[in-house]
């Protein structure tokens, strides 16, 4: 029976961070070494201030690190004293080559992947954690076993994470499953069995399921597709809601009240956003279309063509209602992170908004409470749209408060969910009072209360509901 005693988590990012950080807080018998080649993300996470902001993430890493969690940039060592190994390295959508714009690369898994066997001195149980297409682990074990001895040998499991930015902590620390998919042999299933005794350590056996290695990989793709499928499911519908006078907000609670479909992922917005979403709906559509299931890949892609139409849907409208054209028109866009509680924009609604203002020759002003002014003026200065940050930076103004931005603006755009833009929260009064008139305002995520924000002279466009609510 295999006991672990050894992590190594290859890769410091949004996911080997936060979840190797808690399994070292709830098993404080276990060391964790979580590795990177950048020295820059290694620094950040041994400073005080840590390279991704989640609420509770401090807490954990403070309370363990130097103690049973290490951040280190000798990836050899770690694995050679590992017995378990997450691999939890990037896996970005191809920008060239063969599936380019939809299938995932793979390049630093299978690096990786290599690195493991070429190092490794002893037997490994080697666990993909990043999301991966259907029947990746075939080629990591392809790789691992050529390298494999009499002794040293592999196992490998697929664990996906089903973290939600944001709530991470919360959903590592209390989740509604762990997933841990192994080969149906002897070996696999007590590597799996070792896995499944260090979530053990917290979380209730009944809330551990195990599969085999495919369904694993499988799951966390269609966990994802189904959760997009149900935003852009109610996106659809808040377009039928403005041109009928029906409120997508009344619509989305009479349809989550029925028990068969339930609340979350009901809200009507200006689409999704995240590092997860969309790629792994375009690795569904790339998987079926190689597996020559042209109608399963039609009806995935339908979902991320829905999410694109919503963000364009709404820049037409805010260019409609400012009079066909927003040519030197100051307009403030209060957030940039794709959802609230996160610093993440990766996806992020804001990007493509802001770039056909930008397009469309607006004057820009942003504010966003986590977002650092680089990341902001980096995603806005990819090549194709701008050539240079200097021609962003002519266009752009990065603001320190809600107000600052607002601050002769002909519109304001709420794209991110914060709690502080919200009308309780935020002054709206003075920024009425500071914004040109008529000062518009257009509520992308449905948090403002129209009929308070109309009183103070505001004309108010909300996603998903018209100017008569209902009254005629």
């Amino acid at each position: 029976m295999t006991v672990v005693k050894n992590i190594c988590c290859i890769g410091a990012g949004y996911v080997g961070g936060p979840t190797c950080a808690v399994i070292a807080y709830k098993c404080p018998d276990i060391k964790v070494t979580i590795v990177d080649v950048n020295p820059a993300r290694i620094a950040a996470w041994n400073s005080d201030k840590l390279p991704i902001y989640e609420p509770g993430l401090d807490e954990v890493v403070l309370a363990c690190r130097g103690k049973n969690l290490f951040f280190s940039t000798d990836v050899d060592g770690a694995i050679q004293e590992a017995d378990l190994i997450f691999v939890s390295v990037n896996t970005p959508t191809k920008k060239s080559g063969m599936g380019a714009g939809m299938a995932a690369d793979l390049a630093y898994v299978e690096s990786a992947t290599r690195r493991i066997a070429e190092v490794a001195t002893s037997s490994k149980i080697v666990v993909e954690k990043s999301t991966v297409p259907c029947r990746t682990a075939q080629s990591m074990r392809t790789i691992l076993e050529a390298n494999s001895t009499a002794q040293v040998q592999f196992d490998i499991l697929s664990n996906p994470e089903f973290l939600a930015e944001g709530t991470a902590i919360r959903d590592l620390l209390s989740p509604d499953r762990v997933l841990i998919g192994a080969l149906q042999t002897e070996s696999g299933i007590e590597a799996q069995k070792a896995l499944v005794d260090v979530y053990a350590h917290w979380v209730p056996r009944e809330r551990v399921i195990t599969t085999n290695l495919w369904s694993s990989e499988l799951s966390k793709l269609a966990a994802n597709a189904m959760l997009a499928q149900r935003i852009s499911s109610i996106n659809a519908l808040s377009a039928i809601c403005e041109a009928t006078g029906a409120d997508v907000d009344e619509v989305a609670y009479a349809c989550g009240k029925d028990t068969r479909l339930g609340a979350k992922f009901l809200k009507a917005s200006v689409g999704f956003g995240g590092s997860c979403f969309q790629k792994d709906i375009l690795n569904l559509v790339y998987l079926s279309t190689q597996l020559n299931l042209p109608e399963v890949a039609a009806y995935w892609q339908q979902v991320v063509t829905m999410n694109e139409y919503q963000k364009k849907r709404f820049v037409q409208h805010i260019i409609s209602t400012l009079f066909n054209t927003i040519t030197n028109k100051k307009i403030a866009v209060l957030g940039f992170a794709f959802k609230k509680d996160t610093g993440d924009t990766r996806e992020s609604a804001a990007i493509t908004l802001i770039k056909d203002f930008m397009q469309e020759n607006a004057r820009i002003a942003i504010y966003d409470p986590k977002v650092e002014r680089e990341q902001i003026y980096m995603d806005l200065a990819e090549p194709g749209v701008v050539d240079t940050q200097k021609d962003v930076e002519s266009k752009v103004q990065i603001c320190s408060s809600a107000y600052e931005a607002a601050e002769g603006a002909d519109a304001v755009v709420v794209v991110t969910e914060w709690d502080e833009f919200r009308d309780d929260q935020l002054d709206y009064e003075k920024i009425y009072a500071g914004m040109n008139k008529p000062a518009f305002l257009f509520d992308g995520r449905l948090i403002l209360d129209a009929q308070k924000l109309r009183k103070m002279g505001f004309k108010v466009s909300v996603i998903g509901k018209n100017e008569l609510a209902g009254t005629a």
